[in-house]
């Protein structure tokens, strides 16, 4: 069985939901403390939600020099998939793994809603079992989710094709109506909404199932 470490930070709230989520769809998972060097086993990353070392300097700032860091880093040059979800997102960005950054919400508020977003490409392990044009509807719920970067980056992105997933109607600001993106190699991606809040009927959505599929998919998994 292919397992997905999900790592937990100080501060990490969204760890337990997301090892449920992959569990349900039949992928194993599992903890990985960030104070450790090595990913052990595992067959992809999970970078999950939450406000790692209480968000202090910026969001990701700290996390990013967690020991474990280093060991997502050379497993993503290796070609790992490594998933990074809101503040998981801004671990990435921090730790160089994806490019932009995320900054303070347009309005300066605090948004947790569910959102429309739509799916640019399939060319990822995180959106490979869903079509380009499908729309899902998927939560959001953060302060800092406005996706910003350089003009020559966006051109970047859009030239290489990756921009993974857009809003339906911009929420927070994000450039380009950015949700999430991925890097050059198609097996890092980031994204502010959170796919695991929408893995069941009772959460008000199962759409984000079709994300984490794409993901259990990219190592082989039979699901």
């Amino acid at each position: 069985m292919a397992t997905v470490g999900v790592i937990r930070f100080p501060g990490t709230n969204c760890e337990f939901d997301t090892v449920e989520a992959i569990r349900a769809l039949g992928g194993g998972a599992e903890i990985l403390w960030h104070g450790d060097s090595s990913l052990g086993n595992v067959d992809a990353v999970v970078v999950p939600g939450g406000f790692a070392h209480g968000d202090y300097l910026r969001p990701g700032a700290i996390a990013r020099f967690s020991p474990i860091m280093g060991a997502v880093v050379d497993a993503a040059a290796d070609g790992m998939p490594i998933v990074g979800i809101c503040n998981g997102f801004q671990v990435l960005t921090e730790a160089g793994l994806l490019p932009g950054a995320l900054q303070k919400n347009a309005g300066l508020k605090f948004i947790n809603a569910f959102q429309t977003l739509r799916v640019e490409s399939t060319n990822s392990v995180f959106t490979s079992a869903a079509e380009v044009g499908q729309e899902l509807s998927i939560p959001i719920n953060h302060f800092e989710g406005n996706y910003t970067c350089s003009p020559e980056t966006l051109a970047e992105l859009q030239a290489n094709d990756q921009i993974v997933v857009t809003y339906v109607g911009n929420p927070n600001g994000s450039v380009a109506d950015i949700a999430g993106v991925c890097n050059v190699g198609r097996n890092v991606v980031g994204l502010m909404p959170h796919p695991e809040r929408a893995s069941h009927a009772l959460l008000g959505s199962e759409d984000g199932n079709v994300m984490l599929q794409s993901l259990l998919q990219s190592v082989g998994a039979n699901v």
